[in-house]
């Protein structure tokens, strides 16, 4: 098991990082993962790759591992306010309507401050990148946001 450090950006003193962490096992079996740590301590899995595939079980007791080996290599423990705190205590957050309308509150107001409007919603909600690019799309879909592109 490693966890090593891919890129980090950083931005009026703040920074993210991504991680690239790999699971071998004597199997022969590997996964390969690549993570990032927001300055706001958000943990999230940006992509995964398995060799033979991964069950969704599988995938949710790789999400755990990924966390310890993560916090280990930033010096937290598991759960902690400077590592994946909402990966463990997903915020509260409403669904619906009000839910589409928060989330493009957060959307808009990530971009008027320059920064990635996913990853902002992506911590506020506590979910994975998948469900906030959806999240945002039904935000869209409700006109709380301007559409990706012209319809033609």
């Amino acid at each position: 098991m490693s966890v090593r450090p891919a890129w980090e950006v950083r931005e009026n003193g703040d920074a993210t990082s991504w991680l690239t962490v790999r699971l071998e096992f004597g199997d022969g079996a590997r996964v390969d993962a690549l993570a990032v740590v927001s300055p706001e301590g958000c943990l999230s899995v940006e992509d995964v790759r398995a060799r033979p595939a991964l069950s969704l079980d599988d995938l949710a007791v790789l999400a755990d591992w990924i966390e310890g080996l993560v916090c280990e290599a930033c010096g937290t423990a598991p759960g902690s306010d400077g590592c994946g705190g909402a990966r463990r205590a997903r915020p509260a957050w409403p669904r619906g309507v009000e839910g589409r309308r928060l989330v493009a509150q957060k959307y808009r107001a990530a971009q008027e401050e320059g920064a990635d409007p996913v990853l902002a919603v992506m911590c506020a909600t506590g979910h994975s990148r998948r469900r906030s690019l959806r999240l945002i799309g039904q935000a869209r879909d409700d006109g709380f946001l301007a559409p990706r592109r012209a319809r033609r």
